[in-house]
């Protein structure tokens, strides 16, 4: 078992160095300058500016001092943002995304999870039907299209929620934003519990339980669901890093401040410490849902255990 997570953790930081080479490589290739304005400034302070900030110095002096600075926890400071500290920009951004990410991933799992439990209960009946044709819409529907869809209705002519905005300590304005973000995982979601079940419920000892006469609930509940949840369970990790990452549409639909905001703002501007700030921490996250995806599976399935 060790052994298994000291493996994992050495991958993660092998797989972020790699991250890091490769982001900072191809951001030196986006046409223009990070320090192009809208208003042209004279020539003198514009190398005084590039010098400043390192700019003219070579490619591979630059990445080994950036990747310095990382090593002792300094992302650098911002172009766009008058020298304001990447490290400072995501402490107060990222909360707002992580909330939100929190508050789907829970809306998803409470949806999906149970919804696919109940149509592999019912297996080619109405409800299983029904189920599996809401998740496929869910999966086939993009947030940007549902979002304004739910503002719109919910927000602007029902008005039963605020449609725009966030506050972290008033929960009507959680509602719409981390309903649209976390509909499709719910469908996914929904799919694989309904798959792992299925697979659970055509084994030999469950038709053993129930010539037994074991009630058919309790055979999903004792006998089935730790099982058939692996492949959830193995979806949510990842599934948790892509939605506090993919939530960049949400918060600009409903106008949450969040971590998007600033990230689309800075390729906009080719503000290169955000660029990679923001991308090393959306990629470090990946790493640890997939490493704690992996101790879970490892509970969940005995003889994961057993290999590791």
């Amino acid at each position: 078992m060790f052994k298994t997570i000291f493996s994992r953790l050495l991958q993660g930081i092998l797989v972020l160095l790699l991250l890091f080479t490769i982001s900072f490589f191809l951001l030196r290739q986006l046409p223009g300058s990070p320090l192009t304005r809208e208003k042209a400034m004279p020539e003198h302070i514009a190398k005084k500016q590039t010098s400043y900030y390192g700019l003219d110095r070579p490619l591979s002096e630059q990445y080994l001092k950036q990747l310095g600075q990382y090593l002792q926890g300094n992302a650098g400071y911002s172009f766009r943002l008058e020298g304001k500290p990447v490290n400072e920009i995501i402490s107060q951004a990222f909360p707002v995304s992580f909330q939100l990410g929190v508050i789907a991933m829970a809306i998803a799992i409470s949806i999906g999870i149970p919804a696919g439990c109940i149509a592999a209960a019912r297996k080619n009946g109405l409800i299983d039907n029904g189920t599996m044709a809401v998740a496929m819409l869910g999966i086939c529907l993009p947030s940007f299209v549902s979002g304004p869809i739910l503002a719109e209705w919910f927000g602007r002519e029902k008005q039963l929620m605020p449609a725009h905005g966030w506050d972290s300590l008033t929960p009507s304005t959680w509602i719409l934003p981390a309903f649209t973000l976390g509909l499709a995982y719910a469908a996914y979601l929904s799919r694989l519990s309904r798959a792992g079940m299925l697979d659970m419920l055509s084994q030999d000892f469950v038709r053993t339980a129930r010539a037994k006469g074991v009630p058919g609930w309790k055979i999903i509940i004792r006998h089935c669901l730790r099982g058939g949840l692996i492949p959830s369970v193995a979806y949510i990790g990842p599934a948790f890093a892509g939605i506090i990452s993919g939530s960049l549409v949400i918060e600009t639909v409903f106008q949450v401040p969040g971590l998007g905001r600033h990230f689309i703002k800075s390729i906009e501007t080719r503000d290169y410490p955000v660029i990679l700030g923001v991308t090393m921490l959306y990629g470090a996250l990946v790493i640890i849902a997939n490493f704690l995806t992996d101790v879970v599976s490892v509970w969940l399935n005995p003889r994961l255990k057993a290999k590791s």
